[in-house]
């Protein structure tokens, strides 16, 4: 025990230097970061309105929620539908797009400048620009341009049917052009004379993507797909900014675009049940972290066929 004593203290010296020049940053990490996430587990198990103590009431929050409340369950539901949407084809879309500007010439770098732009752009501008798009009145573009091919004025934003699409038109627009960058890196880092060879075996341009571009892309893929489901399932700035009516309603008509983040600002900052809304937050992240580990074991499952 004395040995390891003496160990300890000896490294202790050793990197004593080192220990006191991270320790600004340590003390901000724990008050910043490990604080609040440890008093948001601890108010998920209270009744807390920011007006009173927080009430311990248990698991009754996450009761309520995972087996009494419909909106959730809705707001689940939409969610995964958005996810699923969104992700696919904003991947699939970023694939073909780094395919397509993968060269240095001048014309693939600005190509490729144009569609990262929407990915370094205030999100806020951006949807505030999606709104007057789909806008109810005449000058919205939207409807000019359904004018135009002879159609009639439509309420994009009020028609509960169209909410989760709108919501994906502009997750695949505002995403693609990161992604591509991403499979752009990933493209440029396969070895050209695998390619080579296989044109001298013959392969075509469509056996070399299925065999040599797509598997070696799986590490590539993979980033993009997770970093695609973590920012899908925590999207509130489209639903807040695009389809917020009124103070009251956050999740559009009937509540068509409501996700689990804005839900969770609804029941949070509008309502002040911030127990229950700690409990949102923590389902929240449990929802991403199993999905995320689901698709890192396809992933590897994948690679070890």
């Amino acid at each position: 025990m004395s040995t390891v004593a003496t160990k300890w203290r000896a490294r202790l010296r050793r990197n004593a230097a080192g220990y006191a020049m991270l320790l600004p940053f340590a003390a901000l990490f724990a008050g910043f970061l490990i604080w609040p996430l440890a008093n948001s587990l601890y108010l998920s198990f209270t009744d807390f309105n920011a007006i009173k103590a927080p009430n311990f009431v248990g698991l009754d929050n996450f009761r309520r929620l995972w087996f009494d409340d419909d909106r959730f369950r809705h707001a689940v539901s939409n969610t995964v539908t958005y996810v699923t949407l969104s992700v696919t084809l904003t991947t699939l879309l970023a694939l073909a797009l780094a395919l397509a500007f993968r060269g240095t010439r001048w014309r693939d770098r600005i190509m490729r400048t144009i569609f990262f732009l929407p990915a370094v752009t205030s999100t806020i501008a951006l949807f505030l620009i999606w709104r007057w798009i789909f806008g109810v009145e005449d000058f919205g573009l939207a409807n000019t341009v359904w004018r135009w091919l002879g159609g009639e004025s439509m309420a994009w934003l009020a028609t509960p049917r169209l909410t989760i699409p709108v919501l994906v038109l502009m997750a695949v627009w505002g995403g693609a052009g990161y992604g591509m960058v991403i499979f752009v890196a990933g493209l440029n880092a396969i070895p050209e004379e695998l390619y080579e060879q296989a044109r001298v075996d013959g392969a075509s341009t469509i056996r070399q993507f299925w065999h040599i571009t797509l598997p070696l892309l799986r590490p590539v893929t993979t980033y993009v797909v997770i970093t695609g489901l973590i920012s899908a399932f925590q999207v509130f700035e489209a639903v807040y900014i695009v389809f917020r009516t009124q103070a009251s309603v956050i999740g559009g008509v009937l509540d068509s675009g409501l996700m689990i983040v804005p839900y969770l600002y609804d029941m949070g900052f509008g309502k002040f049940q911030l127990g229950f809304a700690s409990a949102i937050a923590w389902t929240l992240f449990l929802i991403i972290f199993v999905v995320s580990l689901v698709q890192l074991r396809v992933s590897r499952t994948l690679k070890d066929f």
